[in-house]
């Protein structure tokens, strides 16, 4: 029998095995996705086994390791543009290795750090402090097994809207306008993060924003919807709106870090990386992109020191 792909409140009770009074109260308390559009809660189910996976906090770690490196870098989680630039420039600068990229969201990143599937996650998690990023996360995943930082950016999120903004969209409060539809980013990025957080500064639910469930695997995927007509707006960063002319709404800058287990940060592929940061060609790429800052690129930030990125005071990789 075909899995049903939507599921009614007590089929989701039944998944998770809880009433389903609780259901209810995971949806307005836990953020649990679900529409109303039919008068009745409704649920996906893969946006529900994702939700599920998201609370996981005892993630089970492998008992296994990264094989000796051999010239394959293994790099997973957060999706952006000038990575993906860079990490072409170390295929084409270091013929004997190779760099492969998983698009996994920053939570991802990090959860396959903790399972040891890769040598470099990408993440740019917010914390509750709406000031700090992935140090909570990473703690949380790895305990004392504490990470190297790396800085790989500062990059401006907004949300794009087509070319002279026909909607008049000026913040995240019109998006509850149900003339507009939005495309999303799936959860466990850092970009569903900051807009889930802006949402709720602004006293929206989920259910009030038209196609809030439509997910896309990358900032390019939700510029290019917007861009189609497809959606009228939806959370992504400058450099993919301007790549393709669309209009840009500034949410915040936020900081976009390359974490690295310390038994793995002193291994050729990784100091070749992250010595490529410092190189004129990586600089120039970054330069022909909008809204990016690399005044932190290629800097260590340890986790002890928060005020490090405010006073300036980081130390440079090797």
């Amino acid at each position: 029998m075909e899995e049903k792909t939507l599921l009614s409140t007590r089929e989701v009770s039944q998944l998770l095995n809880i009433n389903e009074k609780m259901v209810y109260s995971l949806i307005s308390e836990k953020g649990l996705p679900a529409t109303k559009a039919t008068g009745k809660w409704l649920f996906s189910r893969h946006l529900v086994e994702k939700w599920l996976e998201n609370q996981t906090i005892n993630y089970p770690k492998t008992v296994q390791h990264l094989p000796l490196y051999h010239g394959l870098l293994i790099i997973i989680g957060s999706n952006d543009i000038l990575l993906e630039r860079l990490i072409y420039l170390f295929n084409m600068s270091f013929p004997e290795h190779v760099a492969v990229f998983g698009n996994v969201g920053s939570m991802g990143g990090i959860k396959a750090l903790t399972r040891n599937l890769c040598h470099v996650a990408s993440s740019h998690l917010l914390q509750d402090d709406g000031q700090e990023y992935n140090f909570d996360f990473a703690f949380q995943e790895l305990g004392a097994t504490s990470p190297v930082l790396v800085n790989f950016c500062r990059r401006e999120q907004g949300l794009v809207v087509a070319k002279g903004n026909p909607r008049a969209i000026s913040s995240v409060s019109d998006l509850c306008n149900p003339e507009i539809k939005i495309v999303n980013r799936p959860v466990g990025t850092g970009t569903r993060l900051l807009l889930d957080t802006e949402l709720e500064k602004a006293d929206l639910k989920e259910a009030e924003i038209k196609g809030y469930a439509h997910e896309l695997e990358s900032h390019l995927d939700v510029a290019l919807d917007v861009f189609s007509g497809k959606a009228d707006a939806g959370p992504a960063i400058k450099a993919v709106a301007d790549l393709l002319g669309l209009d840009f709404i500034p949410l915040r800058w936020e900081r976009y870090d390359l974490l690295i287990l310390k038994e793995h940060f002193f291994e050729e592929g990784v100091q070749l990386f992250l010595g490529l940061l410092h190189e004129p060609k990586f600089r120039e790429m970054a330069e022909r992109l909008e809204g990016y800052d690399l005044g932190l690129c290629g800097k260590i930030i340890f986790p002890q020191q928060h005020n490090m990125e405010k006073e300036g005071s980081a130390l440079e990789t090797s």
